[in-house]
């Protein structure tokens, strides 16, 4: 019988450039051996040129390098996510956004303190295009406040949980929930309050599991919106949210939920 794999690394990417080739290039150096792994790189959107480019880039990684390059016309990072779960194979998934990249031992790391309902959490720095380090980054602070912790509930550090990158998930937690694509601003957000009726505990890795977090000026988290497309965005989450909570009542952490909810009224009051 074929072993499960450990993780499956999921990688959405969209126009790609040259970053893609430094996060690839870090999986490359993974400290955990290739047969425990696999990367799913989904390249959405426009094909061409950037198909020809990846699939060159490809070939410049280790001979044995576990990657899946699927390709979709369609574009939307939440659509190319959804593609790689349906495809995932591993014990656990892990979410790399494709201008981000991660220390050498970071799945390996992750991984020793992973449980089913646990979420192993790592240590995240930003930096901007230039290189330059955030020294205040938000979720930053929140490691460095709890990292002495062994275990926590999760919705001590909910800063970690507005997207799914910096943790490895268990596969059992997603199930068959997916990426809502209705959503081009917030998905991120709403795909975690939906699957966190699945896990109670947070573990935190050793400082040397980093989690390089790229700002980019452009980028789809930093482009400016308007403010009636951030009030109408803000209020269509929070109907999703209430009504994930009215249809299963008992397995949503309300104070999580209050959070979301005063997060989007926060949006809404200073958008």
């Amino acid at each position: 019988m074929e072993s499960r794999l450990k993780v499956s690394v999921i990688i959405p990417t969209y126009k790609p450039r040259e970053y893609l080739l430094e996060c690839l290039f870090s999986l490359d150096r993974q400290t955990m051996p290739f047969p425990d792994f696999e990367v799913i790189l989904v390249l959405n959107g426009e094909l061409e040129p950037y198909q020809s480019w990846i699939e060159q880039a490809i070939q410049e990684l280790k001979q044995g390098f576990p990657i899946i390059f699927l390709k979709t016309s369609l574009s939307g990072v939440s659509l190319a996510r959804n593609l790689a779960l349906d495809v995932a194979r591993g014990e656990y998934i892990c979410f790399v956004d494709d201008d981000d990249y991660i220390s050498d031992t970071y799945l390996e790391d992750l991984y020793s303190i992973a449980k089913p309902s646990i979420v192993p959490l790592c240590n995240p720095i930003a930096f901007s295009d230039n290189l330059k380090i955030d020294d205040n980054y938000r979720i930053t602070r929140v490691y460095n406040r709890l990292k002495g912790f062994s275990l926590l509930p999760f919705y001590k550090a909910r800063k970690y949980f507005s997207g799914p990158c910096m943790k490895l998930i268990h596969k059992d937690i997603i199930g068959d929930r997916r990426f809502d694509t209705r959503f081009s601003i917030g998905e991120d957000s709403l795909f975690m309050f939906l699957i966190s009726d699945r896990f109670c505990f947070v573990s935190f890795s050793q400082e040397r599991a980093i989690y390089y977090r790229r700002v980019r000026d452009g980028s789809a988290s930093t482009r400016p919106r308007n403010f009636r497309e951030k009030v109408k965005n803000a209020l269509r989450i929070m109907r999703v949210e209430c009504l994930v909570v009215i249809r299963s009542p008992w397995s949503y952490n309300y104070y999580f939920l209050l959070t979301r909810l005063l997060g989007a009224v926060k949006t809404v009051l200073y958008a």
